[in-house]
């Protein structure tokens, strides 16, 4: 059977250049810094998802991927493509990077509705697929769920990346997340706020602040502003959409140590919380807030900064009860067993 053209089965998309999931606006880059730029343009979350007939007996994925320098500090992480039906992972397929492969994965013989997520190490664009004696076609859209954020929610020292939080509570919720965080960044650039006013999504979540610390630091009352001046613009486009502040999670070095404008990171979490309390009082009564700071413990980090799968679980099960809560989201949506 010939090639099926991708796109119709993409899901976690943000914008397409010539093709190629990217994950800031391509027409608007000159104003961002460049780490995000280079971030931006890792297809972190994308997925493809499809019903699959039943006695389909495999898909076939034609990618291509950048090979990993030698020297490249992940060049050991193994590129796995897993298989994915409703909660539960079906199989892992590991793959060499190449520059141009295709790698095959058995499907059950009842088929149903298959995700597969794929290896981010290498960034891999998928350029078509197949069935293997059957019959493939897109599965139904899910409500599309933008999730901005730092390299907490790009998911990083989750194992999988299925495992991070927004693909963990987008699976829970029946959503379409679509995965804008960026390592490094998200320290309230005002052009990415501009970039999710113009990106359509039923449900938003912000998730940002902990390098509002030390990577660019920050004072309480700039991140108070701050805040405000990113939802203010994110409003603009969305003005009605139901939106979730998830302030920063534990950072047990930062939580009473002050950085370069002498703020702890308790101090900025506050001024997020509050600069979100007054949106919601002004009269946004679609703006909800989940402070971040109890959600996780020591033991809940991989490295003192990033959340280790159970970690990653534990924000995901909040951020959906907090959706759920604030009565964003309906109860989950079913996508076999």
């Amino acid at each position: 059977m010939s090639w099926l053209e991708p796109e119709p089965f993409l899901r976690g998309t943000a914008w397409l250049d010539d093709g190629r999931p990217v994950r800031a606006d391509p027409a608007d880059l000159e104003r961002l810094p460049w780490d995000i730029a280079e971030r931006a343009a890792l297809p972190i979350g994308v997925r493809v998802e499809f019903s699959a007939a039943p006695g389909t007996r495999a898909v076939e994925l034609r990618y291509r991927a950048a090979l990993p320098a030698t020297g490249d500090a992940l060049r050991s992480l193994r590129h796995c493509f897993a298989l994915w039906r409703g909660a539960h992972c079906v199989a892992e397929v590991f793959a060499e990077p190449a520059d141009e492969s295709v790698v095959r994965i058995e499907l059950p013989p009842e088929g149903g509705e298959f995700t597969v997520h794929l290896p981010e190490g290498q960034a891999p664009v998928v350029r078509g697929l197949r069935p293997v004696d059957g019959h493939l076609s897109p599965a139904p859209r899910r409500p599309r769920w933008l999730v901005h954020g730092d390299s907490i929610t790009e998911g990083w020292w989750s194992t999988r990346p299925a495992h991070a939080w927004p693909a963990t509570a987008g699976r829970a919720l029946g959503l379409d997340p679509v995965n804008l965080g960026y390592a490094g960044g998200a320290r309230g650039e005002l052009p990415l706020a501009e970039h999710l006013a113009r990106l359509p999504g039923s449900l938003i979540t912000l998730a940002f602040g902990t390098n509002c610390w030390a990577a660019v630091p920050s004072s309480a009352p700039l991140l108070y502003e701050t805040t405000r001046a990113f939802v203010t613009l994110v409003r603009r486009g969305h003005p009605d959409t139901p939106l979730l502040l998830l302030s920063p999670v534990l950072r047990p070095a930062a939580e009473h140590t002050g950085n370069a404008l002498g703020a702890t990171l308790a101090e900025l979490r506050t001024a997020m919380e509050e600069a979100v309390q007054g949106l919601v009082a002004a009269g946004d009564a679609r703006l909800a807030l989940l402070p971040g700071g109890p959600l996780l413990a020591p033991e809940d980090l991989a490295d003192g900064l990033h959340p280790n799968d159970r970690g990653h679980a534990r924000i995901a099960e909040a951020v959906a009860d907090a959706l759920r809560a604030a009565g964003f989201v309906d109860r989950p949506v079913s996508r076999g067993a």
